[in-house]
């Protein structure tokens, strides 16, 4: 990352801020911090496949959170070098990502898997919440607005703030949108394929603005998900003529077919359990939209043999591998 800065996400004082601000006088009431996020879908790691949206929210952004899980991040690397390709010297602010139980006795059932994945969801919404605290405001996100109502977003405000869009400004240049000009910046959070697909982003967004240290204005935008790259590469409809499609993880596929599916799309799998289903036609993909992409089509039975051997090199090329793959009957 040449140009990019970086820092950590540890809290500080705004060094902008005057002592005599009005807010700081003792005895008077502490203000809630304001600060905006904007959750961007950024597709699977390909930057070219950024929308123009993703793209415009970046370049227009304060600063970019990144959570980092470990030292060398192979994700947090992928989401460095898309903000180096769309907004060269956008400052980045590395949050860690708490660690979450994967133990076997945690994880083995539904229930215990849900329980590690809650504690886990507040853990990193309190992570999110102190980055958020000690990143300085700058005023200068997208739909701030300019002069006498002329914002430079989108949404800006025409004439003397008639604004069309949603965050448009109203009076002589004040915004009544979440975007309106004030002292606080805009974040972007780097959102991997698309935040509304086995994602927890919103949720953890949602207990930020639920545990109330900060007065949080937030949006998402959406990217390209793995189930749209999985069908574009292999050529088909993820279902047949007027037929459903059921999208589920890998933990409950056996449960799904039990209950008659018989046309899924599986995620989130560690690797993969298909005793039973050998007669069944796969279309699988790994770390779609990377240069470690690895496609596999056939009869389950034929097609596994390969699989495992495409997703072992998929994760020694690139360091991590995510697959997803349709299942038919």
């Amino acid at each position: 990352m040449s140009e990019a800065s970086t820092s950590s996400a540890t809290g500080a004082s705004d060094p902008e801020r005057p002592a005599s601000d009005p807010e700081l006088v003792e005895g008077s009431p502490t203000p809630t911090p304001r600060r905006r996020l904007r959750l961007v879908g950024i597709g699977c790691g390909d930057p070219d496949q950024l929308t123009l949206e993703a793209v415009r929210a970046l370049q227009d952004a304060s600063f970019a959170l990144v959570t980092v899980k470990r030292e060398h991040d192979p994700l947090a690397d992928v989401r460095r070098a898309i903000i180096e390709r769309h907004a060269p010297g956008l400052r980045v602010v590395e949050v860690v990502d708490p660690e979450r139980d994967r133990s076997a006795s945690a994880t083995a059932t539904i229930a215990g898997y849900e329980n590690v994945v809650d504690d886990w969801h507040e853990a990193r919404a309190e992570a999110w919440e102190q980055a958020l605290l000690g990143t300085p405001g700058g005023g200068a996100g997208p739909w701030a607005a300019g002069g006498a109502g002329g914002g430079a977003g989108p949404w800006a405000a025409d004439g003397a703030g008639g604004g069309a869009g949603p965050w448009a400004a109203d009076g002589a240049g004040g915004g009544a949108g979440p975007w309106a000009a004030d002292e606080h910046s805009d974040g972007a959070l780097l959102v991997w394929g698309d935040p509304a697909f086995y994602d927890s982003t919103i949720r953890v967004v949602e207990r930020v603005v639920a545990r109330g240290a900060i007065d949080l204005e937030w949006d998402v935008l959406p990217g390209i998900s793995a189930l749209q790259l999985l069908a574009a590469r292999h050529r088909v409809v993820l279902h047949e003529v007027g037929q459903p499609v059921l999208v589920t993880t890998a933990r409950r596929l056996r449960e799904a077919v039990d209950a008659g599916a018989d046309n899924l799309v599986v995620m989130l799998g560690a690797g993969l359990d298909l005793t039973g289903l050998e007669d069944w036609t796969i279309w699988w993909g790994a770390n779609l939209g990377a240069r470690s992409e690895a496609l596999v089509h056939g009869r389950v039975a034929d097609a596994l043999p390969v699989i495992e051997t495409a997703r072992a090199e998929a994760k020694a090329t690139a360091g991590w591998v995510m697959d997803v793959y349709l299942l038919r009957r």
